[in-house]
């Protein structure tokens, strides 16, 4: 009996197979309507809306306040609303920075702000301590005046790194193309810092830290009652202006393409980024619809269309990608990578062909499918944190979102078509119409043209400003040369500045280095003898960090993580030419075979440098920046590649002092990407006893 069982079991079975078609894809069911649990809502009496979101498993609570104002203009002082977000936890009138942050360790709690958000994350039961403290922070900020230069002066550092950082140059040029005299469009500069006053960031908190058109978003172990409770008794009395909206139009359409360049000597890679704005912003019903087109495009992994032809097809990067940005005021789409130099107007062409196919064909069944399923795991996912259900609320309050958005999420996100994909493409993207910013080496630049509609190049500084081109020098390289030798020595004639620094038997200089990425400082001793010996050493509690000695024939180099290793010819090139004590002085009186080339005078706010270039060899370089009024060096980026890699520092020198008949800056800031050292010159002593044990 059994076997007939299992005889007619199988003969069924293949009756089933033999009818079933496995070349036909069977049809998707229909997407679930998400059964979501709502969020509570509430307005308190001073205007904050209330966003409570109640999950029990955890004792723990957070609390996310976003302010009701939208940011505006700051033209001359741009950056004003980051640097006061920056100091909101450097005190308040009842608590100095070092209590306050005392008190949220002591409680085991979390509290960030920013010029437009507080987060508090803490046990529930420390619950109201850390209130106390976040409230403290949006009615009673009080920014000390140590606080306020303390932060300026990082902010200072932070700015002379951008020049060795093409990533950072990129994106300050493509906000500021694709939003001119827009808010997103604004970006921090050095003048712009130095104009922002203490007063201005007062003034900038108490008009925009206001409870009105506030949203605190709770989440975690609370009921509605202690909800309405807590933010009575630490929010309630909290006052201020109506906070400002204004309103600003979508960007200009572009005509054609416009290239933008930023030079960055040396390098032997581009960041290409290719973009133009969106008139399309949050809340708009299309955001869906252009999120799964970017999906496809470039925004999902490596199965993209951009990932596909530039990465696998053509092997031109690691990774090209489309990011897709929705805005209150406006939105951008931004394609960006890094690419070799040899294949920079490759990589462009193959992003501005893809952009264009977009506008000609629809996207493949494969396309679509593989996007939704992956959009669909991503929501299915999210849906397991209790802050999602949250920030759903959130998104329906604040930018007018359906009520039903999130509960038909799946729905809507099932129904989009090929079709509705390539109509919404020809609605907002129009071909070859796009700002193609390129940071790089100058040798890319002519080939960038044939992309241009009109084959005029912008080129931007590194703020993404329009640079000025430079003067020509009305001296030559070896005449500054000489009147920088001149002014260093304060000597009247080459010949003295010579014989003076002759006398120079040793130098010892002893610095101390700081930087905000580490939290101890460190301690670096340089040592010259005219013998040829060229040594240094960077500390930190008595073990050294790095340090390289050279005597005129022979070196190495050590850092912690390597150890020791010898001076290739190279190094050893450069450490003879910078071995002296001043170079330049070796340039003026013709005994040094590196080649220097004045590249002309340049603007830099009020102040005006030439340019100097000096190359040591096809792999090390640097720009040398010299005050047009005193010729003193105020500035240099050196530049080196390394196994292919180029790597750039950029050092700022002020406080020239006299230290044995000689101008030494006794200050400086060194930006190397990731980190920068602001460095104070505690010693300099001159023909003094040479210690070299270490070395």
């Amino acid at each position: 009996m059994k076997k007939l069982i299992y005889l007619a079991f199988i003969s069924l079975s293949l009756q089933v197979s033999a009818q079933l078609d496995r070349s036909v894809m069977p049809k998707p069911a229909a997407a679930a309507t998400i059964q979501l649990k709502e969020s509570e809502v509430f307005t308190t009496k001073n205007g904050i809306i209330v966003i409570l979101s109640e999950n029990h498993k955890l004792p723990k609570v957070s609390f996310d306040l976003t302010l009701g104002y939208t940011p505006g203009m700051e033209g001359a002082k741009a950056g004003l609303g980051e640097l006061t977000g920056s100091l909101i936890m450097s005190g308040t009138k009842n608590r100095s920075k070092d209590v306050l942050d005392k008190e949220i360790d002591f409680i085991g709690a979390s509290l960030t702000a920013n010029s437009t958000n507080l987060y508090l994350s803490t046990l529930t039961k420390h619950m109201e301590k850390g209130l106390e403290v976040m409230s403290d922070l949006t009615s009673n900020a009080n920014f000390p005046t140590s606080e306020f230069e303390r932060v300026v002066k990082q902010y200072q550092s932070s700015l002379l790194s951008v020049k060795s950082e093409g990533e950072a140059m990129a994106n300050n040029a493509t906000v500021k193309v694709n939003f001119p005299n827009h808010p997103y469009g604004e970006v921090m500069t050095v003048n712009t810092l130095s104009a922002i006053s203490l007063e201005d960031v007062k003034n900038y908190y108490a008009a925009n830290f206001t409870p009105q058109g506030a949203y605190m978003v709770i989440v975690g172990d609370i009921t509605r009652a202690q909800a309405e409770q807590m933010m009575e008794k630490h929010f309630g009395s909290w006052t201020g202006k109506v906070p400002s909206k204004p309103s600003f139009a979508d960007p200009k359409k572009l005509d054609g393409n416009q290239v933008y360049f930023v030079n960055k000597p040396g390098s032997v890679q581009s960041v290409i980024h290719v973009s133009f704005p969106l008139a399309m912003r949050m809340g708009n019903p299309n955001n869906l619809k252009m999120s799964v087109l970017n999906d496809v495009f470039g925004g999902n992994g490596f199965g993209t269309r951009l990932m596909q032809n530039l990465r696998e097809d053509k092997a031109y990067t690691y990774g090209c990608y489309s990011g897709l940005n929705f805005q209150n005021e406006g939105g951008w789409v931004s394609i960006t990578g890094n690419f070799r130099n040899a294949v920079t107007d490759s990589a462009i062409t193959e992003i501005v062909n893809e952009l264009n196919r977009l506008l000609s064909e629809k996207v493949s069944d494969d396309e679509l499918a593989l996007t939704k399923a992956t959009k669909t795991g991503s929501f299915a996912r999210s849906l397991e944190r209790p802050q999602t259900i949250a920030r759903f609320a959130y998104n329906i309050q604040r930018y007018g979102l359906p009520t039903d958005y999130y509960k038909n999420y799946l729905t809507n996100l099932n129904a989009i078509s090929s079709s509705d994909l390539l109509e919404l493409a020809q609605s907002y993207l129009k071909e070859n119409n796009y700002n193609i910013v390129v940071v790089g080496n100058e040798e890319v630049l002519e080939k960038l043209k044939k992309f241009d509609s009109d084959g005029k190049i912008i080129q931007l500084d590194e703020f993404g400003d329009v640079k000025q081109a430079m003067v020509p020098a009305d001296i030559s390289a070896k005449d500054l040369a000489l009147k920088y030798t001149l002014a260093v020595t304060q000597t009247k004639d080459l010949k003295s500045a010579m014989k003076k620094i002759a006398k120079v038997k040793s130098m010892t200089q002893n610095s101390t280095l700081k930087s905000d990425k580490i939290p101890f400082p460190l301690s670096n001793t340089e040592i010259y003898t005219n013998k040829g010996i060229r040594a240094e050493k960077m500390e930190f509690g008595g073990n050294v960090a790095q340090k390289s000695y050279f005597d005129g024939k022979t070196g190495y180099t050590f850092n912690m993580q390597t150890g020791e290793q010898k001076m290739t010819d190279e190094e050893l090139k450069m450490a003879a030419f910078e071995q002296a004590l001043f170079p330049e002085a070796n340039l003026a009186n013709n005994t040094s075979a590196v080649k220097m080339e004045l590249l002309g005078i340049e603007s830099d706010g009020a102040n005006k440098y030439y340019v100097l270039k000096i190359t040591q060899n096809e792999n090390a370089q640097s720009i040398n920046y010299y005050n047009v009024k005193t010729f003193m060096k105020e500035k240099v980026t050196k530049i080196q590649t390394v196994a292919g890699e180029t790597e750039s520092a950029t050092s700022q020198f002020d406080q020239f002092l006299d230290e044995g008949g000689f101008l030494f800056p006794r200050h400086l800031i060194v930006a190397t990407a990731p980190i920068t050292f602001d460095i104070n010159i505690d010693k300099i002593e001159i023909n003094g006893v040479v210690d070299l044990k270490g070395f």
